[in-house]
């Protein structure tokens, strides 16, 4: 067993109780009381405005209560896919597998910090040349040699360049959960987001059946005129071409609706045709609540996810730097192993086959040429894109916000005015129909009147299905739902 060993005393067992403790305390002491190398890490501050500079209408700046958000569409069924999906999503399973590869890698680096002992056992048989003149005439030619015993070692943190490590490992823990709340804030949208894409589609092809309907009967009465002499060819031939550009619509959005069903299967870790009888079956649109607590962009700083990880990316990196600085400075250890060597095995035991040895070691670099300081550096240009990335990613979720603000005010706005023009195609139409079978009016008025209410309607539910999407992106963008989420 060969160690590395700058000083060997030959003392009795007894002087071996009193010489540990007098090179432990003053170790010890200096552990405690040794200062840490590098920069201490305190959290950036930034400035952000005091108020949403597009809250208006539905949005009020009282604290957000977002921590269950998709409750405020008031959908069972929105509900249970999103209790599902928190269960079995796999891209949440492995940012929790993630954090708990943190963990463990913190638990590698904190062993660093305590001493480390190994044992060991051998058994060798050597024999000696006898070519070599210089051996004893009496020596042994073969020999048993019989050893067992531990050593241990420990690099006493003089200068903190472990403790540093620590404190990054640590914070890198904090990123983990952090990215793990981001990835459960994604699937919540996801859901949330292909949930109203079906109901919009089923509720779009409502639509269409509806119109395709009225069309044929349209298409009815124009062949019954014409064959009765009442109208023209032409007039059956465009009710005709309008009820199949409106039967044409029917494929586009079934595949949408399918596509959307498929994808929320995935999301909850299910094949994509596994809630096909489930969601197949019709309901409305989730409608949005009457107003929408926003908070103030100073509380979004402290909910987002990307915004935290970001944060603590940045402490990582800081204490990174206390890493790499510890290397200029000289290393202290203390070393030392005890065992039993013998060449007979019934003597194994014995007290003078014992040896032991302790001493401390001190290691210092001379001439590295230049890494260490090279290091140093790289670890400060990290520090400063942690923190550009920090400052992005804060700017980042003020915008967010702001246009999902934006966006959900102007198109509820645009839904109002939809409603009114609807209101008005469905009696343009009735007037139309009205005065074209009292030959007051060709059919051309009755066609335009038609697909203008068929129009409106279309855009009215997609507006329906815009605004409770922008919600979901005004929910997400505030950071709401990761905190009852799995840690």
């Amino acid at each position: 067993m060969k160690i590395p060993i700058q000083f060997n005393y030959t003392v009795s067992v007894s002087r071996l109780k009193i010489v540990l403790p007098v090179l432990f305390l003053p170790c010890l002491i200096l552990l405690i009381n040794g200062c840490a190398v590098g920069p201490n890490y305190n959290p950036p501050k930034v400035s952000v405005p005091e108020s949403w500079s597009e809250l208006q209408l539905k949005g009020e700046a009282k604290p957000a209560s977002i921590v269950q958000w998709w409750k405020s569409f008031n959908d069972s069924m929105l509900d249970s896919l999103i209790t599902r999906a928190v269960e079995s999503n796999l891209d949440l399973r492995v940012a929790e597998a993630r954090v708990r590869e943190a963990r463990f890698q913190s638990g590698v680096v904190a062993a660093d910090l305590w001493p480390s002992v190994d044992t060991s056992a051998s058994y060798s048989r050597s024999r000696r040349s006898m070519g070599i003149s210089t051996i004893p005439p009496n020596a042994k030619i073969k020999r048993n040699l019989y050893e067992a015993g531990f050593d241990a070692s420990w690099e006493i943190d003089l200068f903190g360049g472990k403790r540093r490590a620590i404190e990054a490992a640590r914070a890198d823990i904090d990123a983990a959960v952090e990215n793990q709340r981001d990835v459960l804030i994604t699937l919540l949208a996801e859901v949330a987001r292909n949930y109203i894409e079906v109901r919009g589609s089923q509720r779009k092809l409502e639509i269409v059946r509806k119109n395709i309907k009225v069309q044929q009967e349209t298409v009815e009465i124009t062949r019954a005129r014409y064959k009765a002499g009442l109208s023209s060819e032409l007039d059956a031939i465009q009710a005709g071409a309008l009820l199949a550009t409106t039967q044409s619509q029917i494929p586009l959005l079934e595949n949408s609706m399918k596509q959307a069903i498929h994808r929320i299967g995935i999301l909850l870790g299910q094949t994509p045709g596994a809630l096909s009888a489930e969601l197949t079956k019709e309901k409305p649109i989730p409608s949005t609540p009457a107003t929408v607590p926003v908070g103030l962009p100073s509380a979004l700083l402290r909910r987002r996810p990307d915004v935290r990880r970001a944060e603590r990316e940045l402490a990582a990196a800081t204490a990174r730097i206390g890493v790499a600085t510890a290397d200029l400075f000289p290393k202290f250890s203390l070393t030392g192993d005890f065992g039993l060597q013998t060449e007979n095995l019934n003597a194994f035991s014995l007290t003078h086959s014992r040896f032991w040895s302790i001493g401390p070691t001190v290691r210092w670099p001379i001439f590295e040429a230049g890494r260490i300081r090279a290091n140093i550096k790289v670890q400060n240009a990290r520090q400063e894109q942690s923190l550009l990335s920090y400052e992005k990613a804060v700017l980042a979720s003020l915008e967010d916000v702001e246009n999902a603000i934006v966006a959900y005010n102007t198109e509820y706005v645009r839904h109002q005015n939809l409603s009114e023009a609807v209101d008005a195609n469905r009696r343009a139409v009735e007037l139309a129909s009205e005065l074209f079978t009292k030959g007051l009016v060709n059919f051309l008025n009755v066609l335009d009147a038609e697909r203008s209410l068929y129009s409106s309607e279309d855009e009215l539910v997609q507006s329906e299905r815009t605004v409770s999407l922008n919600l979901v992106t005004l929910y997400k963008a505030l950071g709401g739902g990761w905190e009852t989420g799995p840690l």
